[in-house]
């Protein structure tokens, strides 16, 4: 490599010391190109305030990927960050909060809880002799599940001196992102200064040279599971402060984000090769593709596509560079390996398979630009859903499409797959855009509070939909009343009874609004029948196929139940497929959003009732008023969507 650079530089008309410099690292071809193709696209991408956006966004998940880099140098794999930290995050909160311990006392807990949840995992692979993928997997479940005994399900509120963390110093520079630098030297530091940090790499180039070597491989392993617990507490406190609450369901899915950073900035899944700069620039790939995306109005559903092919070919160029023979070892690694050739076609292989990474991305989202807009009216509407893997929120979605394209606005549609900290990214988007209003449907009411405040600070105006937002100002808050829905529930399911008799209780997504509001309902509205009993309750995440499973467990022990409420419509389905035919016939189901199949379960009999919230007129109802909104039209505070169950008659 050393003498490839040299000629090089020597030929006639050599690269300049910054050509070089990117032709010598992929991945950060990769980002420069990324970010001036983002810039081209569209006129909000590089701006000061959305750059330090991007710098907010990667840095829950930079931080994650740096412990995660110690692990796959060491030819490891840690599934568990995620949920690693979420049980920190929740740790810290709960001790501060719910206990009353000193702030910094409890986030000494919670980055003990995350290092003790890596030990646990190392002592797994090391002494337990178990595949790091399946250690790591079996934490993965216990840290969230710890998370969840611990909240009970609802998030927790962080001290006002956790959530400064999320915001920043001197009205401009975030924290999260001095976190993230700061991490990210500890890392360099770790992997190029220190003993443990070479070990990492001798023992991902060869674990017996490394044992006959005299390295203690079984403690290593100890020592670098515990770096990845340890940083991903710090994830978790990072990502608390920036939704000032810790959320037991936060952080899903962001092991995978966390490893494909790792592997797109040039670290190999074989172990032996990455870097925390390779790292760093991973993250921030995947952040401008999001976020660019974002501002390019291009389909939620879309995104996922784009993200997924990035994240692919970032692997296949893994495989390509390994089957040329690539891979330099540690820092200071003794010359050999292949030879000049095999070298040589490495690095080429390397900068085709990254440049077809850019390539495709640009195409991708070039070919379905705006794709999520409704129009390209000089008045544009943003509007972020909870999710659109639920019936409900499709049709809400549908409705508020309909109506922009009727009031002739531009809407842009984005999907927080139930994520908290996207919506907050998203809100944040949309505030760099300059949106005339912004619609939100929370995934959890106190974690919408910071960066809808951020939305008004910046003069625009944010209505909220289906849910409220605490500790905000919104223009208005357009939804059903699930507590009264709750109540028509109970009612109707009592009647149905007799006014008698045992039930289930299906619940919704632990910590939502929704959920509880609706289950607060039902409770309050079963109180005027005292002869009716709730045998069992769980949830099932308002999930179709998690009411079937749940319905199905709940059934062995309770087999001669009388009725069922599940909080929505997706797992009262799921519950009428585990009875079979029992349903409507012995025992009464009760659902809660009136969707078209639960409309027509009503219809054929198998479902008793829904308690219809009108999902597209509720979406009509709140793009309607973002419009007068936009406008500065005066609004009502709180506009209600009517709801009413919807029996067979």
């Amino acid at each position: 490599m050393a003498t490839d650079t040299i000629d090089a530089t020597k030929a006639p008309g050599g690269p300049t010391a910054l050509r070089r410099v990117l032709l010598d690292n992929g991945a950060l071809s990769a980002l420069v190109l990324l970010v001036a193709a983002m810039a081209l696209l569209s006129g909000d991408f590089l701006t000061t305030d959305n750059l330090l956006n991007v710098g907010v966004q990667a840095a829950v998940t930079a931080i994650l990927a740096f412990g995660v880099t110690f692990v796959i140098v060491s030819a490891g794999i840690d599934l568990s960050v995620g949920s690693v930290a979420a049980l920190s995050a929740t740790v810290l909160a709960w001790s501060a909060s719910s206990q009353g311990l000193p702030v910094w006392f409890a986030a000494l807990l919670a980055l003990t809880t995350g290092v003790a949840c890596g030990l646990v995992s190392g002592a797994l692979v090391s002494f337990g002799k178990l595949p790091p993928f399946i250690a790591t997997l079996a934490m993965l479940s216990i840290g969230r599940g710890l998370a969840l005994v611990i909240s009970q399900g609802s998030p927790i509120a962080v001290p006002d001196s956790v959530s400064g963390l999320g915001d920043t110093l001197g009205g401009w520079l975030p924290v999260p992102v001095i976190v993230m630098v700061v991490m990210g030297l500890i890392t360099a530091g770790v992997l190029g200064r220190t003993y443990p940090g070479r070990a990492m790499y001798a023992i991902g180039g060869n674990e017996e040279a490394a044992r006959l070597s005299g390295i203690r491989v079984t403690r290593q392993k100890l020592v670098v599971y515990a770096l990845s617990g340890g940083f991903a507490a710090v994830a978790g406190i990072v990502l608390a402060s920036r939704l000032s609450s810790a959320q037991p369901q936060a952080a899903v899915g962001y092991e995978l984000d966390a490893i494909a950073a790792v592997v797109i900035g040039g670290a190999s899944l074989s172990g032996g090769v990455g870097k925390a700069s390779g790292t760093l620039i991973g993250a921030l790939i995947l952040a401008v593709l999001r976020n660019g995306l974002n501002l390019l109005e291009v389909s939620a559903f879309w995104q996922q596509v784009v993200i997924g092919v990035v994240i692919a070919l970032a692997v296949l160029l893994d495989t390509v560079r390994r089957r040329a023979g690539a891979g330099p070892g540690a820092p200071g690694a003794a010359a050999g390996g292949p030879s000049g050739g095999g070298r040589k076609k490495a690095v080429n292989a390397g900068k085709f398979a990254l440049a077809a990474v850019v390539v495709a991305a640009i195409a991708l989202g070039a070919s379905v630009w705006r794709s999520g807009s409704s129009g390209g009216a000089s008045t544009k509407v943003g509007l972020s859903v909870s999710t659109l893997n639920n019936p409900f929120f499709v049709q809400l979605k549908a409705g508020a499409q309909e109506e922009a394209k009727r009031a002739g606005i531009s809407l842009t549609v984005t999907d927080a797959q139930n994520d908290a900290s996207q919506q907050a990214n998203q809100i944040q988007n949309f505030t760099s855009q300059n949106m005339k209003s912004i619609i939100i449907n929370p995934v959890d009411s106190d974690a919408a509070g910071p960066s809808v405040r951020a939305a008004d600070k910046a003069g625009i105006p944010v209505l909220a939909a289906d849910r409220g937002v605490n500790k905000a100002k919104i223009s208005t808050l357009v939804a059903s009343d699930n507590i009264t829905g709750g109540k028509l529930a109970a009612k109707t399911l009592a009647e149905r009874l007799g006014k008698k008799g045992t039930i289930l209780v299906l619940q919704g997504t632990p910590g939502t609004s929704a959920s509880r509001e609706r289950g607060k309902g039902f409770a309050e509205g079963l109180k005027a029948y005292p002869d009716i009993k709730v045998v069992g309750k769980q949830s099932a995440d308002f999930d179709r196929a998690k009411g079937l499973d749940v319905t199905t467990n709940l059934l062995q022990g309770h087999p001669g139940i009388d009725g069922i409420f599940a909080e929505n419509d997706e797992m009262a389905l799921g519950a009428v497929k585990a009875l079979g035919p029992k349903a409507g016939k012995s025992v009464a189901v009760v659902g809660f959003d009136g969707t078209p199949d639960g409309l027509k379960a009503v219809e054929n009999g198998t479902l008793a009732a829904t308690v219809a919230q009108q999902p597209k007129e509720l979406g009509r109802m709140v793009v309607e008023n973002a419009v007068k909104a936009a406008k500065g039209q005066k609004i009502d505070g709180t506009v209600k969507v009517p709801v009413k169950v919807v029996t067979a008659k």
